[in-house]
């Protein structure tokens, strides 16, 4: 739980995610076209990916992938972030948090 924290508040926005997973692949370009430069977890391609994945399921984060954090907190999972972009609320976050300034 402790490196999740720690690797979340690293950067504006983290994103954690798998690289075979169709769902990570769209937030993540979701975010590059809105102009933000996230950092990116792949966890199958780290050796404590089953312990993040745990932590991140203890966040409510279910599935594991792809979690999205903006500003350190966590924001949610593939649905919720759409549901923000949808409403507008994506953006404001967004700025607030320094990961876009438009």
């Amino acid at each position: 739980m402790d490196r999740v924290a720690k690797l979340a508040s690293q950067k504006a926005v983290v994103i954690f995610s798998k690289s075979s997973c169709c769902m990570c692949h769209a937030i993540k370009r979701l975010f590059y076209e809105q102009g933000v430069s996230p950092a990116i977890y792949e966890l199958d391609e780290d050796s404590r990916a089953k312990e993040m994945e745990w932590a991140l399921i203890r966040l409510g984060c279910n599935p594991s992938v792809p979690a999205v954090f903006i500003g350190g907190k966590f924001v949610g999972s593939a649905s919720t972030v759409m549901t923000l972009q949808l409403n507008g609320s994506l953006k404001k976050l967004l700025k607030e948090a320094g990961a876009i300034w438009l």
